[in-house]
């Protein structure tokens, strides 16, 4: 289909795109990959009066290091992720994530800051975002906020974005020593969406225990969550077969499942608690490497 007529707007900076957004509101939508919004245009189940293309913004296309910190621009695109030596050295889990999203034409075109503006139930960058314990800066007319990625995934395709707000950097710590990362999922056929997806990040101490654990799951529910039942049955443990897959079961405790076409609620709920334990044994293999 093709979609309604709309105003096709191309700023050349943060500041010029603030002002469109100011200037048609509600009736302004931001394009960064368009992987989302074109699709729901072409179908019309999306209408916008002003369409707002940020792509051509240099400002949002980066990815460095600042004091400490792994810092990439909303523009950086799921292939420049995966790619990245920088990302690749200092946040492994990241990189590995982008390597799943979708294929080659995907990754080349689809952007950090789109996806998770965007907060599909099924991305993967949700599930690596949260167990990074990340930060999301976004800007507006008003100045800049950061956002704890934790607070960030409100509700289905909801985030803590308010009117007039654009995602421009995400800003990932580093990690301690001995800590290992894995990301696995299940993908849907067509797509490459996640049916289930899971992130875990797992620190050793000298003796082999767990001191830090994080898992983020996306896919299973109507947004990505923090699976903090299996975090705290694990920290101060040794990550033995048995205690990974008891702490794994705690993985699913108060979440509501989707059931569709791919996966019932139910088969979704052990997918997740199966993909968390394999997971968190790659984690804390790679810890121990």
């Amino acid at each position: 289909m093709i979609p309604a007529s709309f105003e096709y707007h191309t700023p050349q900076s943060v500041s010029e795109a603030l002002t469109l957004l100011g200037q048609h509101g509600d009736d302004a939508k931001i394009l960064a990959g368009g992987h989302s919004l074109l699709p729901a245009l072409k179908l019309r189940l999306s209408s916008v009066g002003h369409l707002i293309d940020i792509g051509r913004i240099a400002d949002l296309a980066y990815i460095k290091e600042d004091q400490g910190q792994l810092c990439l621009g909303a523009r950086s695109t799921h292939y420049q992720v995966e790619s990245s030596s920088l990302v690749q050295q200092k946040c492994p889990l990241l990189a590995e994530c982008a390597s799943n999203i979708g294929d080659v034409q995907v990754r080349n075109r689809g952007t950090l800051g789109g996806s998770l503006a965007h907060a599909d139930p099924a991305a993967d960058y949700p599930a690596a975002i949260l167990a990074l314990d990340a930060e999301i800066q976004v800007v507006s007319s008003s100045g800049k906020r950061t956002i704890k990625a934790e607070d960030f995934f409100v509700d289905m395709l909801t985030t803590a974005l308010q009117a007039g707000e654009i995602v421009t950097e995400v800003r990932i710590a580093p990690a301690a020593v001995k800590t290992g990362s894995a990301y696995l999922k299940v993908p849907q056929p067509a797509s490459g969406f996640a049916v289930v997806g899971v992130a875990a990040i797992v620190t050793l101490d000298a003796s082999g225990k767990c001191t830090n654990v994080r898992v983020g799951i996306t896919g299973a529910a109507a947004k990505a969550f923090r699976a903090k039942g299996t975090e705290a049955a694990l920290t101060g443990e040794m990550p033995d077969e048995k205690t990974l897959a008891q702490a794994a079961a705690q993985s699913t405790t108060g979440i509501d499942a989707n059931g569709d076409i791919f996966a019932s609620a139910e088969y979704r709920m052990q997918l997740v608690r199966v993909y968390t334990r394999r997971a968190l044994a790659k984690a804390v293999e790679r810890a121990k490497s």
